[in-house]
């Protein structure tokens, strides 16, 4: 076990979120606000500020207009909810870009502008009209980062060469606004073994091997430019004061056929790729700068079945607690299904990313945040397989979590794509183990509550969902029934004995994770 002394929640810095016009309707923001108040979120990321269903950008009788009144809506919701923005400036607008509708539905321009004093029209603007409404010291409490995987093709239609320009112009106009705000980049997407985004253009033909690689482990991951992209940042003199990425514990590669790979890496990916970004940081010429990795889940697709299921979230539990102490914030992508890159879920539980679904009915994963958000600020002791015991710093009070991983499962858990197979397949890998939690010391007759979230009980909403037969419709009675189970886990009061000690032993099924609180 390594010794960490303090626990920072860097799970709970930046609630990810699909696109901006989302953040628009009313169920968002009700999602939004449940979660902020139960798993203590202080900013929010999402796609398509500038895209065109936001309405800032206009040409009227050949002179550019730009109308914020969608921004500053969304915007002043999440500051009455009591959250920040953490910008990604992008899509391009329309009519601007050069490529248009080069990704999903709603059609995304991901490409560079055709001038890019338009570009820096629309940033300049922008950061003028929230220098005025807002004020430099709000501002300066904001994050601002310059666009969203540039790598890839689909959200940058360009060079590496074109996105540094963009960045460049972008990065001295945030600072001009404010000398203290905060600005980076360059969110690449997930890490890569290969040399394929090495050079100004995507290399296709380096990544086809891969696919037919079968032990894709023994190869050595990395980030997507961060390197490349913090050099060339000092050589040029370009701000940057903080550094993202996508760390998805995937492979995604293309193979001779066109068709992407979607492998899960080895169990310990994301902590290992979160070891190495720090490193690389710590080795390079901005060894002080944050590092926000902006998006992050067990895996890049909104219709992994896998995201409903309880296996999902114990892989969150042992992920977190296995990469304490690397990096700032690490973004979980996303806080609610209400998220349309690949249009709206046709069923309540259609492996959307959300830790709740489109009716605002808490999965596995949301419990996940709550136990690991009740943590205390101490660590005390901790085992990757097992769980962590902190104590509350302000209060002395204790909390824990222990959890069964099965070590059968040596990756994140596979993806359920085409069906809900795959899912209940990984639910029933693993078997029951020996599991014990001890907490000496404690005031003797001290009260806990331990709380238990497992496969087919109280919290495991899917599964009670499909004993009900799976409707694809849920009655508003249905709806609350649903809710009401999804809530709340089965709990039990604890007492510490004469000798101030608490133990909890027990053989716990594989998917099992506890959390046990220490009441005042």
């Amino acid at each position: 076990m390594e010794p960490v002394d303090w626990l920072k929640k860097f799970w709970s810095v930046v609630a990810g979120a699909g696109r901006a016009n989302e953040g628009l309707r009313a169920d968002w923001q009700k999602h939004l606000s449940a979660v902020t108040d139960v798993l203590g979120f202080r900013f929010v990321r999402f796609h398509g500020l500038f895209h065109d269903d936001m309405f800032v950008y206009n040409e009227v009788d050949g002179e550019v207009v730009y109308n914020f009144q969608y921004i500053d809506a969304l915007f002043d919701a999440l500051l009455n909810l009591g959250v920040r923005p953490f910008v990604a400036f992008n899509f391009m607008p329309s009519q601007i870009a050069t490529k248009r509708n080069t990704t999903f539905w709603w059609n995304g321009h991901g490409s560079p502008p055709t001038e890019m004093s338009r570009w820096e029209g629309l940033i300049s603007a922008t950061m003028g009209h929230w220098k005025e409404r807002y004020g430099v010291a709000e501002l300066e409490r904001w994050y601002f980062e310059v666009w969203n995987e540039p790598n890839l093709y689909g959200f940058w239609a360009g060079s590496r060469s074109q996105y540094y320009e963009m960045y460049e112009k972008t990065a001295r106009i945030v600072r001009q606004t404010g000398a203290n705000l905060k600005v980076g980049g360059p969110s690449t997407s997930n890490f890569v073994p290969d040399t394929r985004f090495d050079g100004d253009m995507e290399d296709m033909e380096v990544q086809k091997p891969l696919a037919e690689l079968k032990d894709i482990d023994s190869l050595s991951w990395r980030p997507v430019w961060i390197a490349h992209f913090l050099r060339w940042c000092k050589s040029s003199d370009v701000p940057v004061d903080f550094v993202s990425c996508h760390p998805y514990p995937t492979d995604w590669a293309l193979d001779s056929r066109g068709g992407q790979s979607k492998r899960v890496r080895q169990l310990n990916a994301t902590p290992d790729d979160l070891r190495l970004v720090h490193k690389m940081i710590s080795e390079s010429p901005f060894p002080d700068l944050e590092v926000h990795l902006t998006e992050w889940n067990s895996s890049p697709s909104s219709r992994d079945h896998n995201h409903d299921y309880v296996p999902a979230a114990i892989y969150l539990a042992r992920t977190f607690l296995c990469s304490l102490n690397q990096v700032d914030s690490l973004t979980y992508w996303t806080f609610t299904d209400v998220f349309e890159e690949e249009g709206a879920g046709l069923e309540p539980f259609h492996g959307g990313f959300g830790l709740v679904n489109q009716q605002g009915i808490p999965k596995p994963t949301y419990h996940i945040f709550r136990m690991l958000e009740g943590l205390g600020d101490e660590v005390l002791d901790r085992h990757d397989d097992h769980g962590i015991i902190t104590r509350h710093a302000d209060s002395g009070l204790l909390s824990a979590l222990l959890f069964h991983y099965p070590p059968e499962m040596k990756t994140s858990p596979p993806p359920a794509y085409k069906d809900r197979s795959v899912a209940h397949e990984t639910v029933a890998t693993g078997s029951p183990m020996p599991k014990s939690l001890v907490l000496d010391g404690v005031r003797p007759g001290a009260s806990f509550i331990l709380e238990t979230l497992t496969p087919g009980q109280q919290g495991d909403v899917v599964t009670a969902w499909e004993k009900l037969g799976s409707p694809r419709h849920l009655t508003r009675e249905l709806t609350k029934k649903l809710a009401a189970y999804a809530s709340s886990l089965s709990t039990q009061h604890l007492t510490a004995d004469a000798s101030g000690k608490v133990e909890v032993a027990e053989t716990l099924p594989a998917w099992t994770v506890i959390a046990l609180k220490e009441v005042a």
